[in-house]
């Protein structure tokens, strides 16, 4: 095997597995990967070469004494640009920060990746401050996905760099934050995996804040699997703790879900904002599932629908902290080099009282308990995005087209965010679009799976299960 053919549906599982095999290093990867990076338009604020190059010239040792650190051992990922990297500037994709002093530490997270060996590519692209899930950016470039038509389209934000370092097969892994949706909705426009992280399940030291109670951070990936591998890794471990949980197939994962409820609330999938191809493809899922034995239930989920509700009534509980963040920038004269679209966000919640801002909180935990209550122990099935990947250009020159097109992208994962629910994106199909050319483009739906908060190890498992339903060849041929 040469890279070339590994690299078609690289995971870190399938890196792992050749480099056990010996038809591939560490070294081997790092460099084609720095070789991709360093073509890939705004994908990257930074490239840590020497790092990468340093990290992958250990694990070829380890791997070539059979002493590596795990399976991750070697494994390239890159980092959003939120995250300390010792030696390297955290810009948080603004211009105002690009030459900040140098990080002195690494966030307590890349040092976990560290440790596990992984070899770090670089620092990846974002919205201004992580504050858009569209994933624009004026001053780095927006990242755009080629394979989803001629047409450049939005790549999702905030994690924009993130999730286009995976689908461009740069690194298998990308990390990202989530704070209204900005894991699960680029990797919904991109036909990726991405996992949000209930809050307080990772250290966020080394983390540049956006909204401090809303921010959590997650990996995105080309599988369940391999999120699941580097979620042990942030928590501290090698990657190999969930070896029992990774070993299933798909005669496991219908016993797992053959004891599973899962719930669609029929009055959001039905939604006028939901397009047609979303819903039908995500029903189609759901119809496979009962074919595994799963129970599906259609019924409301009344907390839901209240923190919508309270959000339209009361705005969004991050826009107020994300303003008491910037505050000073915004204040001073360097707001005019800020993206206009980024900074006009910001100053919307300048006049948000202290009574509205504690009325959010409150309520936040309120409904977090009747969120629980309301699922009964399923697990919730809803759109990630109601819609696909929006054209790119029309959001350039169209502000006012920019904020309705950021709001209604972000709707259906800001309330999970409210909520505190560990959530799982992953693709569901396509919808197929007419180009003006006579091609056809091929945009991917998603759809995301949520539990109450804290139940981030359940939720990953019958992730997991899903994974090997939707991906077997059984499945196929039902």
């Amino acid at each position: 095997m040469n890279f070339d053919e590994a690299h078609q549906a690289t995971t870190a599982g399938a890196l792992a597995a050749a480099y056990a095999r010996r038809e591939l290093t560490p070294k081997q990867v790092a460099e084609r990967c720095l070789a991709r990076a360093q073509a890939a338009r705004g994908v990257f604020t930074q490239l840590t070469a020497s790092r990468a190059l340093a990290q992958a010239e250990r694990a070829t040792a380890r791997w070539r004494a059979g002493t590596p650190l795990g399976p991750m051992d070697g494994v390239p990922l890159t980092w959003k640009d939120l995250f300390d990297i010792r030696g390297t500037p955290t810009t948080a994709g603004s211009a105002l920060l690009a030459h900040a002093e140098p990080a002195k530490a690494d966030a307590t997270l890349v040092a976990h990746a560290e440790a596990a060996g992984m070899v770090c590519i670089g620092k990846t692209n974002l919205s201004e401050f992580a504050y858009s899930g569209l994933g624009l950016n004026p001053f780095f470039g927006t990242p755009v996905n080629p394979a989803l038509g001629t047409r450049a389209r939005a790549p999702g934000g905030s994690s924009s760099g993130a999730a286009l370092a995976v689908a461009l097969d740069i690194a298998p892994i990308g990390i990202g934050t989530d704070t209204a949706g900005s894991v699960r909705v680029p990797a919904s426009f991109n036909g990726l995996v991405g996992y949000r992280a209930s809050r307080r399940r990772y250290a966020m030291t080394g983390v540049f804040a956006l909204a401090p109670s809303l921010d959590t951070v997650g990996p995105l990936a080309h599988s369940v699997a391999d999120c699941i591998a580097m979620d042990a890794v942030l928590q501290g471990g090698r990657g190999d703790e969930a070896r029992e949980l990774l070993a299933g197939d798909f005669d496991a994962a219908r016993r797992t879900l053959a004891q599973q409820t899962f719930v669609v609330d029929p009055a959001i999938l039905d939604s006028e904002r939901v397009t047609t191809a979303v819903r039908e493809n995500l029903q189609a899922r759901m119809r496979r599932l009962r074919a595994a034995g799963a129970t599906v239930v259609e019924r409301e989920v009344k907390s839901l629908h209240l923190v919508q509700a309270l959000i339209d009534s009361h705005g969004w509980l991050g826009a107020s902290e994300a303003f008491a963040m910037h505050q000073a920038r915004l204040d001073a004269p360097q707001a005019e080099a800020m993206d206009p679209r980024v900074r006009r966000r910001l100053e919307a919640a300048c006049d948000v009282s202290a009574a509205r801002y504690l009325h959010l909180r409150w309520e936040r935990q309120r409904l977090i308990a009747a969120f629980e209550r309301d699922l009964e122990g399923a697990t919730l099935v809803l759109p990630a995005t109601a819609h696909t990947a929006p054209l790119l250009q029309p959001l350039e020159a169209d502000d006012e087209l920019f904020a309705r097109t950021n709001l209604a992208t972000l709707r259906l994962t800001m309330p999970g965010s409210f909520l505190d629910t560990p959530a799982v994106a992953m693709p569901s199909g396509v919808e197929r679009v007419a180009a003006p050319d006579g091609s056809t483009d091929l945009l991917p739906t998603g759809l995301q799976l949520m539990r109450p908060r804290g139940e981030d190890a359940r939720l990953l498992q019958i992730a997991l299960s899903l994974e090997h339903l939707f991906s077997s060849p059984h499945f196929k041929e039902q």
